[in-house]
């Protein structure tokens, strides 16, 4: 099983969080699973940009992204050389580290 290390963010994880996660699960919804309450408006459809995190170890270890994971990624906040859609990020045996950006560009976010 993976680890997979969430640094701190002030509102979803402010004490980061360390995880041992399942292979072949998504980013997301192991982020979901542990009360990480990241956005993803498009209910994981690869529609949006909500869930949107820099993987800052192990990027090597996930699968590449698809067209339209890239694309979108193309209107996220912050993006980086290693962001990912964190609903198309599915994990490996590979540890992760991984950050979430401060914001999203959700004009309606469920929690505000």
């Amino acid at each position: 099983m993976p680890q997979i290390v969430v640094l701190p963010h002030a509102t979803l994880c402010p004490e980061g969080a360390v995880i041992e996660a399942p292979v072949g699960k998504s980013l997301c919804d192991v982020l979901l699973e542990n009360d990480i309450e990241i956005e993803h408006a498009c209910e994981k459809s690869c529609a949006c940009t909500t869930c949107h995190v820099v993987i800052r170890e192990g990027f090597e270890g996930l699968a590449e992204a698809e067209e339209k994971e890239e694309d979108l990624l193309d209107r996220a906040w912050g993006l980086e050389a290693t962001s990912r859609l964190s609903c198309q990020a599915i994990l490996t045996d590979t540890d992760l580290v991984v950050e979430i950006p401060k914001y999203t560009i959700n004009q309606v976010s469920e929690s505000h």
